[in-house]
């Protein structure tokens, strides 16, 4: 990584993994679209361990040009920990995101900086002409981000578009794990930001193939319930367990009830040279120590956010004492 020089205004930083084919022209094209802005700039790749050229192509550039920087993670990490690294490097105060797959324009940064001097925290890019395919890319998209516009309050038509501006002090207030990077906007709009949609440009893939697909759906899924949770029951999680119970107790409360209508009408079930089945008991059974163990972990929760948000002071017993004599 080259050494870093004076203080830019802005930020541009691209995650790459595996895009030897696309980095030169990506490269070229930032130079010249940042070279328009008044504006002075760096641009941060960080290679997520790829397996390719892609990080010797970036180095080159940055040895061409100590405005880019380059910098490898030891193995893949993922987009998240490619991100939170870039972050941590950057010091513009306005920090932009966009992919390394040439599918973001380089053109639309100006538009994205120009509408975050409005006065927004962050301007997130709506690819409303998006090319990709419809079933495996753009059904999936639009009921993501339909339920996550419902879950969370916070109305984004396109949480996936990589391209998006950020104020670095709003960026500083979060820390990323797991694969919140496309959750940051609905993050940061929790934590008081103002928040705007732009539309950009959406090229077609030329090189390679995406990474991601339907076989992540599983994985966006826990995200999002992780993400409903960080928003809106972080100061009280209690809620959270305790409407995770409800469906519990629901189910607990209909086999008991045919737990009891089979133990009082034996004759209506057909029954084991046992007796009656005990399945409708067993069910019972675990659903009332799932409830339980659910009321329990909301309860223990609460405790967690009490002693975490109370001074120290409060916590230790009160003197009654105001004379200490010295023996």
């Amino acid at each position: 990584m080259t050494a870093f020089e004076a203080q830019p205004a802005l930020s541009i930083v691209v995650p790459l993994f595996n895009e030897e084919e696309s980095v030169v022209q990506l490269v070229s094209e930032l130079r010249e679209a940042l070279e328009e802005l008044s504006e002075t700039w760096e641009i941060v790749f960080v290679d997520d361990g790829s397996h390719d050229r892609t990080f010797e192509l970036v180095r080159e550039a940055s040895t061409e040009d100590d405005r880019i920087h380059a910098v490898r993670l030891s193995r893949n990490f993922g987009q998240t920990a490619a991100l939170q690294a870039a972050f941590s490097l950057a010091r513009g105060a306005i920090v932009v995101t966009m992919d390394g797959d040439l599918q973001n324009d380089p053109r639309d940064i100006e538009r994205l900086v120009h509408k975050l001097d409005e006065g927004f925290d962050v301007v997130s890019g709506w690819r409303r002409d998006r090319k990709d395919r419809l079933l495996t890319r753009k059904v999936p998209s639009w009921c993501a981000n339909w339920l996550l516009s419902r879950l969370t309050g916070v109305q984004i038509h396109d949480n996936g578009c990589a391209l998006k501006a950020y104020r670095k002090s709003a960026l500083d207030r979060i820390h990323l794990y797991s694969d919140m990077h496309r959750f940051i906007p609905i993050l940061l709009a929790h934590r008081g930001a103002e928040l705007v949609e732009v539309e950009v440009n959406h090229r077609p893939r030329r090189f390679g193939t995406s990474k991601y697909g339907l076989s992540r759906t599983w994985k966006v899924l826990l995200d999002i319930f992780t993400l409903i949770m960080i928003t809106r029951f972080f100061n009280r999680p209690g809620q959270w367990f305790g409407l995770l119970s409800l469906p519990i107790l629901g189910a607990g409360l209909l086999a008991l009830g045919g737990s009891i209508y089979q133990y009082l009408n034996p004759g209506s079930i057909s029954t084991t040279s046992e007796g009656l089945p005990v399945v409708l008991p067993g069910a019972t059974v675990l659903l009332t120590f799932a409830f339980l163990h659910s009321i329990l972990m909301a309860i223990v929760s609460e405790l967690i956010v009490f002693l975490g948000d109370e001074p120290e002071s409060a916590l230790l017993p009160a003197r009654n004492d105001t004379h200490v004599e010295e023996l």
